[in-house]
């Protein structure tokens, strides 16, 4: 395993949320975006500035992505919602799979304008959940039998995908077609972290095609290379990162989200960052996220 390298980051926002999540950025404002999932709330921040505002949600939100300067699509318990971004209004855009007991969890956009994105049980219940395709309004089953879906990404060429269930700790890979997003192949396992302590959760790869991981419960980030070799990690200073995002004018910052979710008094207190959401204080070569395709 590799060293863990001190963190030399700092933190962007000290609110803690219980479940910090689906992290993204907006270069034409200069804005970073997250989730408190369990909270129900969007976190805006601009990060020149340090500008805060958070935006109540009528459901549990899990990933943004955005449309147009006008709009952003919101992956939700509740299915997909279409956001008005000067009015705040919300109207449905499509129904994922109807189960009232599961929520939406990771989730990114393919450079093709397709959306990838996982349901869960809200108890994180065995293989109720699964991995969707989203291609404007039409929507397909990728994968069933899910239990907490995760780290979906994509390589810069938009001809591989990588993701996992948590529950299972294996990072996949899958062959997709560039033009979109569909599967080609089967999934097979790139790295098997079963046995490892923490579990794989959200990730993005960059323009090298390097895989950047949040490690829920080992208070890490840790970078893939493409063939699955795990070449560096970097400690956050909270146990459960949730999810990294490229931010900053050349996308070469890392943010990451944490959660206190799960952690008692105790728990808490040994970790006061909990919940936190940091700049990881590494130099990446980050890439934004392509707009949904609507």
């Amino acid at each position: 395993m590799s060293e863990l390298i001190p963190f030399s980051g700092r933190i962007l926002c000290d609110f803690a949320s219980e479940l910090g999540e689906g992290p993204t950025y907006d270069p034409l404002t200069g804005t970073a975006w997250w989730f408190n999932i369990k909270g129900q709330e969007l976190h805006e921040l601009h990060l020149e500035s340090g500008r805060k505002t958070v935006h109540s949600l009528p459901f549990l939100g899990s990933v943004l992505a955005t449309i147009d300067p006008a709009r952003q699509l919101i992956a939700s318990d509740q299915g997909l919602f279409i956001r008005d971004t000067a009015n705040y209004e919300l109207s449905r855009f499509a129904t994922l799979e109807g189960k009232p007991g599961n929520r939406s969890n990771d989730g990114r956009v393919h450079p093709c304008g397709a959306l990838w994105i996982g349901t869960m049980g809200r108890n994180a219940e065995k293989h109720v959940g699964a991995i969707y395709h989203v291609a404007g309004n039409r929507i397909a089953k990728l994968f069933g039998n899910v239990t907490i879906p995760n780290a979906i990404c994509f390589s810069p060429d938009g001809t591989t995908a990588y993701f996992t269930d948590t529950d299972a700790n294996q990072l996949m890979r899958v062959d997709i077609d560039p033009a979109t997003a569909l599967p080609t192949g089967d999934p097979v396992i790139l790295s098997d972290e079963s046995a490892v302590p923490g579990g794989i959760d959200g990730a993005v790869c960059d323009a090298d095609g390097l895989i950047w991981n949040a490690r829920w419960g080992a208070g890490a980030v840790e970078v893939y290379k493409p063939d699955g070799r795990k070449i560096a990690r970097y400690a956050v200073p909270a146990t459960q990162p949730s999810c990294p995002a490229f931010v900053g004018p050349k996308a070469s910052r890392l943010l990451v989200t944490s959660a206190w979710q799960d952690l008692d008094d105790t728990a808490r207190a040994a970790d006061p960052n909990a919940g936190k959401t940091f700049d990881l204080g590494v130099e990446v070569n980050g890439r934004y996220e392509p707009a949904f395709l609507l």
